[in-house]
């Protein structure tokens, strides 16, 4: 049984990460400074005898080093990030202390306890607006968004911290995840929107935005696998799905799972904000070689979120 730290835990995709593991039997403490992460997210797992919650602020060193000499973890994943894109532009010095600050502090909790094991969130937005088919190695990187060039920069640090102090680490590159529990992004943001006002929807952009939309679920699922089937020193995949979801349809789909009458209105654009890449697609070739593969497609992924968001699937 492993006994594995889960920063951000208590946010939309740690959490799911905590149930699986927990179905996996390892041993978990949970740590979230819940900003965008919500206890209820995990309540669930409340006096589960392999399950701790702490609320923490990654940015406190004293206390991360305290924490992991107490714990003796074997394994961190580290999801702990300012996963919301668009509010970064107008906070400047967010993702620079939520995405690598809290990367450093990490890895140097790690070696206070001679913790050896890192599996870290990354994102397709290290790419930046390359035009083609994404694969592992392409390069060079020039992301357009803070959230990416903070990723990347974390990416850096890792490879460093690997090759200098015999961390061995997984770093997954995520595409846009889709499902419950979310707090942000496009299907949330259109549910609250019609929520408010049923007869209109405000899309960013001009709606041909064209991205791979992949469910939680099989998000944590593939990082399970890929953890379990890679075995470098230092390891790093692409996990996506291979079709795409334009938003328009998202849109469309949104009001009719919703049942309202809304006539959507577009604010014009090819790109929804500051930082936002407008078209994307993964190449999957390295995540299929050792087995996985999303069992739902983009538009079935978004379906399912849409719909067990509003509570009309378990």
């Amino acid at each position: 049984m492993a006994k594995v730290l889960i920063t951000g835990g208590a946010g939309f995709i740690g959490s799911h990460l905590a149930d699986l593991l927990i179905a996996k039997g390892d041993e978990i403490l949970v740590v979230d400074n819940l900003l965008l992460g919500r206890e209820e997210n995990i309540q669930h797992l409340f006096g589960h005898e392999r399950f701790q919650f702490q609320k923490m602020d990654l940015l406190e060193f004293d206390q991360v080093k305290a924490l992991f000499e107490e714990h003796q973890f074997t394994r961190v994943y580290h999801l702990a990030a300012n996963s919301d894109i668009a509010k970064s532009n107008s906070e400047r010095g967010l993702d620079l202390n939520l995405n690598l600050q809290t990367t450093r502090s990490v890895l140097e909790g790690m070696l206070a306890c001679d913790c050896r094991e890192l599996v870290f969130a990354s994102t397709s937005a290290i790419y930046g607006e390359l035009s083609s088919e994404l694969h592992e190695d392409i390069g060079p990187l020039f992301p357009v968004s803070f959230y990416g060039a903070s990723k990347l920069a974390a990416e850096a640090y890792i490879s460093v911290y690997v090759n200098s102090y015999q961390i061995k680490a997984w770093i997954t590159r995520f595409p846009n995840v889709v499902g419950e529990r979310t707090t942000h992004g496009v299907i949330h943001d259109f549910i609250r929107k019609l929520r408010n006002n049923p007869n209109e929807l405000e899309v960013l952009g001009d709606g041909n935005q064209f991205k791979p939309y992949l469910y939680v679920r099989e998000l944590v699922a593939a990082i399970y696998w890929f953890t379990e089937n890679s075995n470098e020193a230092l390891n790093y995949v692409n996990i996506g799905v291979d079709s795409r979801t334009r938003v328009r349809e998202i849109a469309a789909m949104v009001i009719e799972e919703m049942e309202v009458p809304a006539e959507i209105r577009y604010t014009g654009g090819n790109i929804g904000w500051v930082g936002d890449v407008a078209q994307f697609q993964y190449k999957l070739d390295k995540i299929h070689r050792m087995g996985w593969k999303a069992d739902l497609t983009s538009n079935d992924a978004v379906r399912t979120a849409i719909r067990r968001i509003l509570g009309k699937e378990d």
